[in-house]
């Protein structure tokens, strides 16, 4: 999706959450291409908090702004609410730590989640775009709890 033909009104949300799928498929590229397990557990780490993060600002800001607005997008919402249920799922048994299976955890991971940020890409954000549905202040709603999550992933990291 071209950023810059998003409806003013809608760019900044979707642009954010447009960068979050870039970012996601970058790490799934180089966990791809890492040859060192070391490298593919922190990839894996790396991942895992992206997704989180992402998941959660779509949890809390995102999909609740868009509840109501057609049957179409309540139907869209409630695959993408399942979804994300089942990449917890994953993600909780790649943070588990269990390195025999990281490998294949991973690569379902990446396979589902190119599955949803495809029918996000292709399906959700058009009908958004369609439905004319303003996220100015959405996005900033969506920036805010962002910066505020990676503080907090970023002070948990912190030694004691």
């Amino acid at each position: 999706m071209d950023k810059a033909k998003v409806p003013v009104e809608q760019r900044a949300a979707l642009a954010l959450l447009l960068d979050d799928h870039r970012a996601v498929k970058k790490l799934f590229k180089q966990f791809q291409d890492a040859k060192d397990d070391a490298d593919k557990e922190s990839i894996a780490e790396e991942t895992c908090l992206q997704l989180t993060i992402h998941a959660q600002i779509e949890e809390e800001i995102f999909y609740p702004a868009l509840r109501g607005v057609s049957d179409k997008l309540d139907d869209i919402l409630d695959e993408a609410k399942v979804e994300h249920g089942v990449a917890k799922d994953l993600i909780a048994e790649i943070e588990s730590g269990e390195k025999d299976m990281l490998e294949a955890r991973y690569t379902v991971l990446s396979e589902y989640v190119g599955h949803h940020v495809e029918e996000e890409e292709n399906e959700l954000f058009p009908a958004v775009i369609k439905a004319k549905v303003d996220l100015r202040e959405v996005a900033q709603q969506l920036e805010s709890r962002k910066s505020e999550l990676l503080g907090e992933q970023a002070a948990a990291a912190q030694p004691s």
